[in-house]
């Protein structure tokens, strides 16, 4: 096999050096499932306010999208973002700096600089880190799709990259989403399109599972997808998978909806139904990618009633995962719309974030602290969350 060349992005670097308004707290790295590590929550934020068995988190914008756009690399060169993601969240996922096309450019080639940028941004303000993500049908480099390998090596390049990047990071990471959007709206895999499945067959997935338990014991592993918020074929489909590799004794520890709504459509009635059935098979859940988007009118600005119910679709999404009892990490999928993936890949949808472009709270933002204070066991209301930019 050849071997492993590290990339150094100079990014990084850049990234770790930028100062934010306040320096980093003395206290120690968080321990595994630390949750809110409340020497870093700042009265007032919504880490602050969230009840202690539960990590309110984001994606760090940059990667994938983000590099066609005209703006630098968000999480490296906007100042207010780091600020507003250091105080506002106890969890972070990497957007896309963590996929395939990002981090393994090259057969063997890593390129961990970004990702190392967000652990360690993550570990200086008593941040949870969820990986994202390592089996996936999309987001993968030409070099693999179109690569002429042999069974034997395609499975050797799976595993060469799971133990890699999983071991780089074990400890480090407490949640890693394993295996992504495997199954298509039926409940079908997608064999044609998962060059793994494909080729390697459906057991593979349980190797992939294995693999990760391997190179990091102390990490949860998950699946994850989109359109499994409510008890449907789909989510159907990962019950009984996820039945059936239990009992195999595959070292599954939790299932996780993205949550992707729109105002268009109704909101998911049966989601706190359908993470509790995955709760009782003693797992864990989560919330990993959730935002709220919307047809916008011609002026590009949401109407005062499209906000209410975007407010709306976010309270009910954080009451459902409140309502489940191993429901304890709630992610959204980028807290500004400066940096939203929405409008690049839903045309004319927008605004599907808690803050707009200027970083100012839309009643999305309200709605989700008050819900989470009301949550709380051990918090009051505190200061007015409008007063200044301290919110």
């Amino acid at each position: 096999m050849k071997p492993v060349r590290l990339i150094t992005a100079t990014l990084a670097a850049a990234a770790l050096s930028i100062p934010l308004a306040a320096p980093a707290s003395a206290d120690p790295a968080p321990d595994h499932r630390g949750h809110n590590h409340p020497g870093h929550a700042k009265p007032g934020t919504l880490r602050w306010a969230a009840p202690d068995d539960l990590v309110i988190g984001t994606a760090v914008a940059g990667g994938g999208h983000h590099l066609e756009q005209d703006y630098p690399d968000p999480f490296t060169s906007d100042k207010e973002y780091r600020k507003l993601l250091a105080r506002h969240f106890s969890s972070v996922s990497a957007e896309n700096q963590m996929k395939w096309e990002y981090i393994h450019p090259a057969r063997g080639e890593y390129d961990f600089g970004m990702a190392d940028a967000i652990v360690e941004f993550a570990e200086r303000h008593g941040q949870d880190v969820r990986g994202h993500t390592l089996f996936w049908h999309s987001q993968n480099p030409a070099w693999l799709e179109e690569g002429d390998f042999t069974d034997e090596e395609l499975r050797e390049i799976l595993h060469d990259h799971i133990t890699t990047v999983v071991g780089r990071y074990e400890g480090r990471i407490d949640q890693w989403d394993v295996a992504n959007e495997i199954f298509d709206s039926s409940g079908e895999l997608r064999t044609e399109e998962n060059i793994w499945i494909r080729e390697l067959g459906p057991g593979i997935i349980a190797d992939a599972f294995r693999w990760a338990h391997e190179a990091d014991p102390s990490a949860e592993l998950y699946f994850n997808d989109y359109g499994v918020e409510d008890v449907n074929a789909k989510s159907d489909a990962y019950y009984e998978l996820i039945r059936e590799l239990l009992a195999d004794g595959v070292p599954v520890h939790g299932f996780s909806a993205q949550v992707h709504l729109s105002t268009q459509y109704g909101f998911p009635g049966s989601l706190e139904e359908n993470l509790q059935r995955f709760d009782d098979l003693g797992l864990g859940t989560a919330l990993t990618e959730v935002d709220v988007r919307m047809r916008l009118p011609e002026s590009g600005e949401p109407t005062p009633e499209q906000l209410e119910q975007q407010a709306d679709y976010y309270e009910q999404a954080l009451s459902a995962c409140l309502g489940v009892e191993g429901c304890d990490s709630f992610t959204i999928w980028g807290f500004t719309d400066k940096y939203s993936w929405v409008p690049v890949f839903f045309e004319g949808e927008g605004s599907a974030t808690i803050m707009d472009g200027q970083f100012t709270p839309k009643p999305s933002y309200f709605a989700l602290k008050s819900t989470l204070l009301e949550a709380g066991d051990d918090h009051g209301w505190g200061p007015p969350p409008w007063v200044g930019r301290d919110w």
